[in-house]
């Protein structure tokens, strides 16, 4: 009997059409995979849409205004490093998706490699941030606090551009 494919990737039904209980088990660790990647993206993704409102305070801050500019650098470093904590995960559970259970692979998965091109650029811009942190404990802040409220935006556009590949799967 052919078997047929039902919830995701490894869910093949059995002779009388009842799950086997190898592929229920395959079929709910798919899931629980799927399901803390969608986590700990929208986590990671979280520290990012938040990360650059703190290089906006910092910007604004008075230069005089020593105690504030701290502590918004500390605040910003454990939110950094916090997210990079997130990423990890985030990354990991993502691969063992795409190559465990092969999603995203075969014909039609266009959709993979255009979201595989905005995983690189959510990591850069990650690392992007990690710059600009850099910059603002040197002392060197290089751009105005309306640059940084448009940096801000990109993480929005990362994150709607990836969310509508994943769900449509355009091409």
């Amino acid at each position: 009997m052919t078997a047929i494919r039902l919830a995701g990737p490894s869910f093949a039904l059995g002779p009388l059409f009842l799950p086997t209980h190898n592929a229920v088990m395959a079929s709910s660790a798919y899931l629980w995979v799927k399901a803390f990647h969608i986590v700990f993206v929208a986590s990671w993704f979280a520290g990012l849409f938040y990360l650059p409102r703190f290089f906006v305070n910092l910007a604004d801050v008075q230069v005089d205004s020593h105690a504030e500019r701290e502590r918004l650098l500390v605040m910003a470093r454990r939110l950094y490093r916090f997210a990079g904590l997130l990423m990890v995960p985030a990354l990991v559970l993502g691969l063992v998706l795409w190559l465990g259970y092969g999603v995203g692979r075969g014909p039609g998965s266009g959709w993979m490699h255009a979201k595989l091109v905005l995983v690189l650029g959510a990591v850069g811009y990650h690392h992007a941030c990690g710059r600009l942190l850099h910059g603002f404990e040197q002392m060197r802040p290089r751009r105005s606090a309306r640059w940084y409220r448009v940096f801000n935006e990109a993480t929005v556009l990362l994150f709607a551009a990836t969310v509508v590949l994943v769900v449509v799967k355009p091409f």
